[in-house]
């Protein structure tokens, strides 16, 4: 708020979009600063949908994978809550039910948010792009959210 006054008050140009983490397991935008931008006609850019590679399931299948986790330790401290393993999990089980990789979920459920402009997405191979290109092809059904909506309440922003 304080560069929109400033942008009001001297005439320059404001601010349109905020680049902050958001992801399944962290949300916190939603009630911090949803409200506001919306007002504002500020959207969203956010990172780290995947949650540096956690909600692709990759850790879960092995916890020494290659990646920003295992690359550059204490980079990710957020993802090292007691409730950050659970909630992924979680994730990918309801992903694997409806016939979608954890990643596939994970983006979809970003692309869907109508106060997302646009996704920054961290593949590092042409597989992973394909797979996060592909996410935007995936009904988004009422059932489905429903489901994570659920997951949310019981995980509850594990890694803000």
């Amino acid at each position: 708020m304080q560069f929109l006054n400033a942008a009001r008050e001297f005439g320059l140009p404001r601010v349109i979009s905020v680049h902050n983490a958001y992801s399944l397991i962290n949300r916190t935008y939603e009630t911090a600063l949803l409200e506001m931008c919306h007002r504002e006609g500020i959207a969203l850019l956010p990172y780290s949908p995947l949650a540096f590679g956690h909600l692709s399931g990759k850790y879960l299948r092995d916890p020494n994978s290659q990646g920003r986790i295992t690359l550059f330790k204490g980079f990710g401290q957020r993802y090292e809550k007691p409730s950050v393993q659970p909630a992924v999990a979680a994730y990918a089980q309801l992903a694997e039910s409806h016939g979608l990789t954890p990643a596939q979920l994970a983006l979809a459920f970003v692309y869907c948010r109508w106060f997302v402009a646009s996704t920054l997405i961290g593949a590092t191979n042409l597989g992973q792009l394909k797979e996060n290109i592909g996410a935007l092809e995936i009904e988004w059904t009422e059932g489905l959210e429903e489901e994570v909506r659920q997951h949310h309440l019981r995980y509850f922003n594990p890694a803000p």
